[in-house]
């Protein structure tokens, strides 16, 4: 049972709804430097995962050839389409739920939050880790994060927050009982590599959540599906070449 999976999601409804309910009663100062401080952890993740890489140059090229492919199917484009749908079954349920944010950034915070929760590195490790093994540490962990970020979140763009759990738990859910497949065709190097590629979509969307630079990061995420066969082919090819 994805117990692990289960905690994570509903630390995101959880936090979404008290996030939502009180952020008429927070200060925007409060929320725009509290929204400084989870930008920070974010990179400070980032920065760690990434320590983790082994095979440098395959991940720069999942990096690229993943964001071209993101940025040629408009990835990001199908994303805010997507979180608008949702803004609005959200609003026919809950017509209370408002946003001071402008239309632009609202996309922009309900994407970077989308990408954090369901596209990370931590929690798609996390799954597999916790399919395989039964260990769900790495999850609980990032549910705690995962329930102040989304508070702080739906602060200033409402209930919505909270139904990131939906996609977030299938996308997690799949990977928990896809795990006894996955993780017996990896390698240790090829799973640091695919925790450093996560680190750069952290470091990035960290970068978007201090607003220093919009990093596409939704297009980012190809880049997640092809780090481990790269790290792969650049093991055992193209290394004993060099």
């Amino acid at each position: 049972m994805p117990i692990g999976v289960i905690i994570n999601s509903l630390s995101i409804f959880l936090g979404g709804l008290i996030g939502g309910s009180i952020g008429d009663k927070l200060s925007s100062r409060f929320k725009a430097q509290i929204n400084l401080i989870f930008g920070v952890c974010s990179m400070g993740m980032g920065i760690s995962s990434i320590g983790l890489m082994k095979y440098m140059p395959a991940v720069i090229f999942a990096i690229v050839i993943g964001t071209g492919v993101g940025l040629f199917f408009h990835l990001e484009d199908w994303i805010n389409k997507s979180g608008l749908l949702m803004q609005k079954a959200v609003d026919k349920v809950m017509p209370n739920a408002q946003t001071e944010l402008s239309h632009d950034d609202f996309l922009a915070a309900l994407l970077t939050i989308i990408v954090l929760f369901c596209a990370s590195g931590t929690g798609i490790y996390g799954s597999l880790d916790a399919g395989m093994t039964g260990d769900f540490t790495v999850l609980i962990s990032k549910s705690v994060l995962d329930f102040f970020t989304a508070a702080i979140f739906a602060c200033s763009l409402g209930y919505v927050v909270s139904f990131i759990a939906i996609p977030q738990f299938i996308i997690f859910a799949c990977l928990f009982y896809l795990a006894g497949f996955i993780v017996p065709l990896t390698t240790a190097d090829m799973i640091a590599d695919f925790k450093a590629c996560g680190g750069f979509l952290m470091l990035a969307t960290g970068f978007r959540m201090v607003q220093i630079k919009m990093f596409p990061t939704a297009d980012m995420i190809p880049a997640m599906i092809i780090v481990m066969p790269l790290s792969h082919l650049w093991a055992q090819f193209i290394l004993p070449l060099l």
